[in-house]
Formats: C-alpha cells, structure tokens, sequence
C-alpha cells in the first residue's frame, strides 16, 4: 500500500517507514509529485496541472515493459552504468560507484530572499540522500513559489569521507518525459546575432546542447528550452514545459531518448575539465533549475517566466527604466567633454534621460585610444577629459540628465599598469605564454583568486564612492578564457577554474549590491553573451546584442522574449548603414523595434537631422506614454518572423486589460504579397478599445484611426494593415511598420 501526501503550508520532516508515500510540491496551478521510500532511489512520477487526492494515489511509476526508469537522481556504478546518471564521482578509495537511497526528506513553507533581495514565499522540499556503504550525502531541494507558477530544483553533495572525493558529474535532478510528439525549442546564435530559434523532434540518441566559452554562455547556445509535448511548438495552445539553467557558466543540457518510453531531461554544469576535488566535510552546490508547465502554448511559459523574473530575478522590476543614450556607436573611443556634452544636451532636447559614457574614457600611462590598451588602469584619461568625471557629472546635472559609464572590470590588456604589476592575477595555462583576445592584447582576471575579487569589486567601489551621482553602470566583458589555468588555484585543482571563476565573479556581485542596491548596472558580454537567469539577478537589464539593425533585431528580440521580459531588453535607435551589417532601414522601423523592449539610442545626434530628431522626439514622448504597458505587460507573441512570410508581429497588454501596444514589422517586400490579416489577443473582449497610431508618418491616418473595437472583434478578426506607408515619392522606401496604441473606454 502506498500512501499519499499532499503538502503546501504545513512542516513534514519525515522520519520515514517503509512504505512509499506520494510527495507533491505545488505552485497555483502546476504540481510535481515524487515517491519516495525509506532505503530506495527516489522515483519521479508527475509534472504537469496541479492534481490532488485519488489522481495523485492512482499515478504510478513506469510499468511498460520498456526498460523505463523515473529514478530522481540516478548515479553512476551501483545500479546505473548502461544509462546516462545525474551524478558520478570517484571516491577517496578510487572506487567509481556511488548509490544514492533515500534517508529522510522534509516539506515546509518558506520564506526567505530571492536572488534580487525581493521577499518571497513557497515550499520548499527537501530529500536527503546518503549512500550506505560510504559517507556520501546529497541533497535534493524543490522550491515551489506560492505566487507564481515557478519550481526551482537543485542539489547539495556533501563529503564525509576522510579523504578528498573527486566529482566527475553534477547534474540537476532529472526530468523524465513521456514520449511522444515531444519538440524541444531551443536558441543558438553567434556574435551579433544572438538568440535565433530552433526546433526539432526529440529522436532516439542523445540531444545535447553545451556551451564551453568560460565566461558568456549566451553567445552560442542558451542554456533554456521549451518542450512542446504534443508535436510543434504553438503560442497560445498545448502542454509546454518551460526550463531555465541558472548559472552563467559553462553548461550542459542533454536529452536522452533511449529503448524506454521517456525522454530524460538533464541540466547542470558542463564538467569538461571541471572535475571538482571535495575535501573531507565540504558541500559542493550546483546551480538552479528553474521549471513551468503551460497549457497555453510557449507564450504561456513565456509570461510565467516574464512574473517571476519581474518579481524575483531581475534588479528594480517594479521601476521604469529610463532612455538613454550610449556614446558607443556614436563616437567609439572619441572621447571628449565637449562631445559627451553635446550628446546630453541631444539626447535631453529629444525627450531622453540618461546619458552613458562608453569605452575610451580611461587610461594614463596607457591610453584607451582602442581596443588594445588601458584595460585594468581604471583612471580618467587626463588628456581626453582634464575635467574628469566631475565635469561629466557637472554637464549632466545642467542639462537634466541622469549619468552613467562603462567599465569591463574583469579583463585587462597586457599594455597595462595594472599587467605590469599584477601578471600573475590573469587566467594562463601554467608554463606556457598567454593568450590574447580582443585588440591582440586583451586578457582575463582570474576571479578564482580573492586578490582579484577584491580589486574587481574596488573598481566598482570607487567610482560609486567619489561619485555617488552615477546612476548606471554599463558592465561589459569581451573574451572568453581563451587557455585554461590557473596561477592562484593548486596544479591538483586546476580544473576548478571555470567554476571558482563564476564562484568569485557572484561573490563580487553581492558585495556591490550589497553596498550599492539603488545603482542601475547593465549586464553586457560582447552584446548578449550573459543573457542568463544565474547573472540578472545582480542587474537590471541586459544588451541583446551589438547588433542594432532593426531587421536582425526582430529575430534577436523575438527569440529572447521566450524567457525575457521586455524591461530587462535593452534596444537602441541607432545610425544607418548599420555599423554591423550595413544595412539601411528607415528611421521609422528602427524607432518602432526599439520601442518594444527598453527603449534607448545608440547614434549621434550631431549628424542627424533636424527632421529625424523630430521623429525620435516624438517616438520617445510616445513611448513615454506606452513604457508601463511594454515594461509591466504581458506579452503575447501573434505572428513568428521564422514562419518565412516576411511578416512579425506581438502585442503588450496592461495586466488589467486597460491598454494594450500592438507591433506589426514587414520584414521584406516583394510585389504581390500578400499577409494574413494578424488577430490579437489578451484584450478583455466585453470592453471596447480605442485604437490610435503612434509614430506616424503616412499623409493620411490609418481607417482604424480613432475607432473603437470590441477586444472580441481584434482577437476573433483583427485590423488590416497597408503594406506599404502612403508618403511623398522622397520617402518611399521598402520598409514599413504599424505601431497601435489600444486604450479601453
């Protein structure tokens, strides 16, 4: 007989009999249920709609006669060598086998901290696993959120061994799968173009999806998927499994489909060359996984994410983020007190409210004049700005701006101050020269050693000390470990870099937010390297890209908003030909791409015209007017770029349907085309809506222009929109974009 427990406020710490009990942790509307027997593997047996009572009693383990398996955290020798294992280590005897059974587990509420200092509230589940034979224990945690329909799982190991133990493999606990049309969405991409979606069915073999960069695990492949788990991915409809790896290290996800009737989900660091040496009485932690079930397609997950990042994962969520413009693109490492002031003074008369200083404003020996030196000299260069940051902050005072500046405070050059004293503190490969990234001399502080913790939280430190006026701080880092080693770390531990490092690198992070919980700091890697759930917690928002072509945009963006609210993306208006891709789009689609995530300009103003300023005037004065909508909505994604038909298109709704923001993006034209009408959704559909075009640049208003609509008729019909925009013959052009703004009456 089999017992059934069903906790979500009430304190268990079992003391457990023989029997298998059924354990069931719970969010508002999603359940996972787990046996667990006294002296026995853990088993897996439910995720999905929360259930409760007979359903949970009659759920069974597998029983198909298909070798399946449901083992919660298999490891590697005793009971499991021909399947993939969560967890595998070597212990102090050299003995490979480990055998994990359940000794005791405990059910309770919470109610602690989230990553970004926010109170919450859950349940938290924790199983104790011990091996019999040797002093092994592990820990597995499930916390599920009260308010949000969030579960995260992770996992403590424990050596009480009197020897060091080395861990080979360090998994999050497994997630089986049942088969069927199972489709995993997942994102890959490369530099300047970040987050481009894919998708495929889940076949037999091993599907894996790993990254090794040591430092942006978001570049390449993005350690989150979705799996649709009746055939291809939809929006709105269908079972969908959201997942998330917190960390920002190397990782790996794999995907196991063997003989048996289940797909088996695993996560966790990647342990190439991490093997972890765990000395007698320490506990190794691996990172989080963060899970959803939707019913209501990928934008089902989406929004789920989009909360409980807004709540717990992101720095001031509940705060509009400010336009600003960033010098980069404008002046590169041009740096001059006349020149940041003529761009405050811009970016102030078009409505803005930040203005940030980028790269070259550092250096004394060692000039910041490119990309090759200065790196690690964190003082004004004298001779760029002989006023110094007094000045700028001066400037900014006076014309009404907020301030902020750029700093890549874990990288040097070797054409440095800071090399020349410190040339044991980068990462190098022992005995051998280092090697050099960015600008032929660029290289990477090893933040395994407290020494560099120490100075990369002084970089920081400083700056907010003698000028408490800086309001953001863009942190940016441009190379991957480039050679593995170490010069602080032990020759036995030397592969405990890539995991000491991002050790070091969240140490730093709490300390300044500790210290500095108002400042708002910009979380950027070459572009979008660090979009990921284990850093945002520390930031406020994250640069999606160095590409800022409105077209390429689409893409990035639209991928991203599958785990990523639109107020932690930052996406600029910038110059055309576009300085990554050279292509030229209209004034018109840059503004409204840019304007459906944080809003901001990456451009000089000087070399715009009057007319094109008066258009970017009146774009932020609308967007002004939306921000809350885009930045506290929820998003529901209509009509896919990747579908192939040159068409884009997603709205925002206000959480009490009041107002809305609906986007349309041709992407190509061709003659003759022809688009769907795009229906919309979210909107209240007893209440009537108010439809008016913002940027507009047509001779004539649109014929929905000051109408009203039942929300009924826009999610069951839609609007139409022209295809092209009706202007003078001198500015026609190939692109065209709608932006509607929907007030209820």
């Amino acid at each position: 007989m089999k017992k059934s427990l069903f906790f979500s406020t009430s304190l268990l710490l079992a003391s457990l009999p023989l029997m298998a009990e059924k354990v069931v942790v719970s969010t508002p509307k999603t359940a996972m249920v787990f046996e667990i027997e006294k002296g026995q593997e853990p088993q897996f047996l439910y995720y999905g709609p929360a259930i409760k009572g007979t359903d949970v009693d009659n759920l069974q383990k597998p029983n198909d006669g298909n070798w399946s398996r449901a083992d919660l955290y298999p490891a590697y020798g005793a009971n499991h060598t021909q399947s993939e294992t969560c967890f595998a280590m070597r212990h102090g005897d050299g003995n490979l086998s480990t055998n994990l059974l359940v000794d005791s587990y405990s059910l309770s509420p919470i109610s602690d901290k989230a990553p970004n200092g926010n109170n919450r509230e859950g349940n938290l589940l924790t199983v104790t696993l011990k091996d019999p034979v040797y002093p092994t224990t592990v820990r597995l945690y499930y916390l599920a959120y009260n308010d949000v329909d969030m579960i995260e799982s992770w996992t403590d190991i424990t050596n009480g061994e009197k020897q060091t133990v080395t861990l080979t493999q360090f998994y999050n606990p497994l997630l089986p799968i049942h088969r069927n049309d199972v489709y995993c969405t997942h994102f890959h991409g490369s530099w300047a173009s970040e987050a481009q979606l894919f998708e495929e069915k889940l076949q037999n073999g091993l599907f894996q999806i790993k990254d090794k960069d040591g430092l942006r695990n978001a570049t390449a492949n993005r350690n989150e998927v979705m799996l649709s788990l009746d055939g291809p991915a939809k929006e709105n409809t269908g079972d969908v499994i959201g997942a998330a790896l917190c960390y920002s290290g190397n990782f790996r996800i794999s995907i196991d489909t063997d003989d048996s009737d289940y797909h088996y989900y695993f996560a966790g660091i990647n342990p190439d060359n991490s093997e972890y040496h765990l000395k007698k009485g320490e506990t190794f932690s691996t990172p989080h996984s963060a899970y959803t079930y939707s019913v209501r397609g990928t934008n089902g997950v989406s929004q789920t994410f989009h909360s409980w990042a807004r709540k717990y994962m992101l720095r001031h969520a509940d705060q509009e983020r400010m336009i600003l413009l960033n010098s980069w693109e404008g002046v590169y490492f041009d740096i001059n007190h006349e020149g940041m002031e003529q761009m405050m003074r811009d970016i102030k008369s078009m409505g803005g409210e930040l203005f940030v200083m980028d790269d070259g404003w550092f250096g004394e020996k060692y000039r910041r004049l490119t990309d090759n030196a200065a790196l690690g000299d964190w003082v004004v260069d004298t001779k760029k700005l002989p006023e110094g940051i007094e000045r700028l902050l001066s400037d900014a005072k006076k014309n009404g701006v907020k301030f902020g500046i750029w700093i890549e405070p874990e990288m040097a050059n070797t054409t440095s101050e800071l090399y020349e004293k410190h040339p044991d503190w980068i990462i190098k490969a022992p005995k051998r020269e280092p090697v050099m990234g960015r600008g032929g001399t660029q290289v990477v502080l090893d933040l395994s050693n407290p020494k560099v913790q120490e100075f990369v939280f002084s970089v920081v430190d400083n700056l907010l000390t003698k000028f408490p006026e800086i309001a953001y701080i863009k942190w940016d880092a441009n190379a991957p470990v480039m050679n593995h080693g170490s010069q602080y770390l032990s020759m036995a531990d030397q592969s405990h870099l890539y995991i000491e490092y991002h050790k070091g690198l969240i140490s730093v992070l709490e300390r300044i937010r500790a210290k500095y919980p108002d400042v708002i700091i910009q979380d950027c890697a070459s572009g979008g390297g660090r979009a990921n759930y284990g850093l945002l917690p520390y930031f406020d928002e994250f640069w999606v890209s160095d590409n800022t072509d409105a077209l390429q945009r689409v893409f990035m963006q639209w991928g991203t908003s599958y785990f990523y609210p639109a107020i932690a993306m930052a996406s600029h208006i910038s110059a055309v030909p576009n300085h990554a891709v050279f292509r030229t789009t209209s004034l018109k689609l840059r503004c409204d791409v840019a304007m459906s995530g944080r809003l901001g300009m990456e451009i000089q103003p000087k070399n715009m015209t009057e007319e094109e300023k008066a258009f970017c005037r009146q774009a932020i004065e609308s967007y002004k007017a939306i921000r809350p909508v885009i930045q506290f909505g929820d998003l529901y994604r209509l009509h896919s770029p990747y579908k192939g038909d040159n068409l884009a298109s997603e709205m925002f709704v206000s959480p009490d349907k009041s107002q809305a923001v609906f986007f349309w993006w041709k992407l190509e034209t061709m003659k003759n085309q022809h688009f769907p009408r795009v229906k919309m959704a979210g909107l209240d559909p007893n209440r009537l809506y108010k439809v008016s075009e913002l940027n507009r640049i047509d001779l004539k208003p649109l014929s929905c222009e000051g109408k009203t609509y039942s929300g009924a008729f826009l999610m069951q019909t839609g609007l139409e929109m022209p295809y092209v925009h009706d202007v003078e013959h001198s500015k026609k052009n190939d692109w065209a974009s709608r932006v509607l703004k929907l007030e209820a009456l």
